[in-house]
């Protein structure tokens, strides 16, 4: 997700497969000063919608095929969009955040095998004077629906989180928040064996010999304290866990002030599933954000063992200017950006959802990636920040179906007709 994108972590991994972060019993002192009270832990409650069909599969992948991309596992043509695409301000922040993705969407490689960065010349030089009031007919007049694999769509959801910190430690504000150490390490292991290319490791030299950077129970424990690492401090354990599972956030600051940080690496370490082990041990019932922090809030000391569980620890870094960037190195757009999986989807590219809840559906643009994000159809809508984004993103789970909008063109050359 934004991150947190980079990082892998989003609120679906919470749900499905965990979380990055410590619980720690707050303080018996009581909120710190310039503390906002704690929001609201309920999920929006979601508006039912009958989804579109998903469409026979024209052409199935052949066996010995690679479908580890898009072009591999198969397309099929899509029905024509017109009369499927959203009008007024959906479509408005589609078309503004298409706009953005273009330069990148013209001259980068598309790993998915469905376009050509030439493919976007077209519609990126119309959308750069388009008028947003008529976005919906931009859409339907340069694109082209396709459908990848068997188009079933499984949509979740991640947010901007706002919690209350500070850019040093004083009363009420002592959880560490982390900026990467100089001593974390990516290796690349495609350098030293082709069979090993697209793979990296990350970790720490220990003498001679490259081994696993600390874990979170360590990081915890202090670690990495004194070393000068402390980008800022919270004054909640259980709000900076959640905004280290989005990958990025903003602070409120005691004098009233926003510090906005993101993403800046991640300890290398496996990332698992607090979600699903919660449920799995009949701890929480839904398995939503909402469920699990008010769990944590309510069983602190068993939070901090559960968390510890999870060895994966997210580093931060101040962002300045527009933000927050997602995958592309843009700005993502609250109610327009998803993440995807670039290997199913070009970045950049417009998706048009249509699920079970009628919160999401519409057209997206595929402008940001998460660890999560995996294989056809899987999607992470992005919701901006507030209460009513934490409250969507929090119990987003959605089902239907996804087509992708690629250029006129590209459907004849990728199934043949």
């Amino acid at each position: 997700m934004i991150r947190r994108s980079k990082g892998g972590a989003l609120i679906a991994a919470l749900m499905l497969s965990g979380c990055a972060g410590s619980v720690i019993p707050p303080s018996a002192g009581g909120p710190a000063p310039g503390r906002p009270a704690p929001s609201s832990e309920v999920a929006t409650r979601p508006t039912p919608a009958t989804p579109r069909p998903t469409l026979s599969v024209a052409t199935p992948a052949e066996l010995g095929i690679d479908t580890s991309t898009a072009a591999g596992l198969g397309v099929t043509r899509g029905p024509a969009i017109a009369d499927l695409l959203p009008s007024g301000e959906q479509a408005r922040r589609a078309l503004q955040a298409f706009r953005l993705s273009c330069p990148s969407l013209m001259r980068r490689t598309d790993a998915s095998g469905l376009t050509r960065g030439s493919d976007w010349n077209n519609s990126c030089a119309a959308a750069s004077s388009w008028p947003d009031a008529s976005a919906s007919e931009f859409f339907s007049r340069y694109f082209e629906a396709v459908q990848v694999g068997d188009g079933a769509a499984f949509v979740t959801g991640y947010y901007e989180p706002e919690i209350a910190g500070s850019r040093t430690r004083q009363p009420g504000y002592d959880v560490p928040i982390y900026r990467r150490p100089d001593d974390l390490i990516d290796v690349d292991l495609g350098q030293f064996s082709e069979s090993l290319k697209g793979r990296s490791i990350r970790g720490k030299v220990q003498g001679t010999r490259f081994i696993p950077y600390d874990e979170r129970s360590r990081i915890v424990a202090g670690s990495l304290a004194g070393r000068g690492l402390e980008l800022a401090w919270a004054a909640d354990p259980v709000e900076f866990f959640f905004l280290q599972v989005q990958g990025s956030g903003r602070l409120l600051l005691p004098d009233g002030g926003v510090m906005r940080i993101g993403y800046d690496g991640q300890n290398g370490r496996d990332y698992t599933g607090i979600g699903k082990l919660m449920k799995d041990r009949g701890l929480i019932q839904a398995g939503s954000m909402q469920d699990i922090m008010a769990y944590l809030r309510a069983h602190p000391a068993e939070g901090a063992a559960i968390m510890n569980e999870n060895k994966s620890f997210v580093f931060f870094r101040e962002l300045t200017g527009p933000g927050p960037l997602g995958a592309m190195g843009m700005p993502v757009t609250p109610e327009a950006t998803v993440a995807a999986d670039p290997k199913f989807i070009p970045m950049g590219a417009p998706v048009l959802l249509s699920l079970d809840r009628a919160e999401p559906n519409g057209i997206w643009i595929a402008q940001d990636t998460g660890g999560a994000i995996k294989g056809a159809n899987r999607f992470d809508s992005f919701w901006g920040a507030g209460a009513r984004a934490r409250g969507i993103a929090g119990g987003m789970s959605a089902r239907g179906s996804a087509l992708i909008l690629l250029p006129i063109g590209s459907a004849a050359r990728l199934t043949g007709r």
